[in-house]
């Protein structure tokens, strides 16, 4: 596939750089807008990323997992990821980079997130598919609960 498959959402929040780096980086903050999962990681570059919650059995569950790659914080953090429950093969082409890069405004937050490139995964529309539709039910409860 040679068609770029990458998701790029801007959102501005009327609220400090700081809540808005807290909104991404807290578990009790994730747990509110992220169908219930919480982040974890020690956020150093390196380290694993973890979206854990709980499926309808009471069953802990891992979403999403990685690596962090890029971090600064307040500004910028990059990591990769990928949903070991999909029924794909865990190797590194079916990762793909997840962005949250900050920038302040006068009046408030710019949040910029960019997904993908998810050409050259396994089930690669699908996944894009998903990603993108994800994000359209995410943003508007991200903006709520900050």
């Amino acid at each position: 596939m040679d068609k770029s498959m990458t998701i790029t959402e801007e959102v501005l929040f009327d609220n400090t750089i700081e809540k808005v780096w807290d909104l991404l980086t807290n578990p009790k903050m994730t747990k509110q807008y992220m169908f219930g999962c919480e982040v974890l990681s020690n956020w150093t570059v390196g380290d694993s990323i973890t979206w854990k919650g709980f499926a309808e059995n009471g069953e802990e569950v891992t979403y999403v997992k990685g690596k962090i790659i890029e971090m600064i914080p307040y500004k910028k953090v990059s990591f990769t990821m990928f949903d070991p429950n999909m029924g794909i093969k865990d190797i590194a082409e079916n990762y793909v980079n997840l962005t949250y890069q900050l920038a302040e405004l006068q009046n408030g937050t710019k949040l910029t997130m960019v997904q993908g490139d998810f050409s050259g995964t396994e089930n690669a529309e699908k996944r894009f598919e998903e990603s993108k539709n994800g994000w359209k039910m995410v943003i508007p409860l991200m903006k709520k609960v900050i």
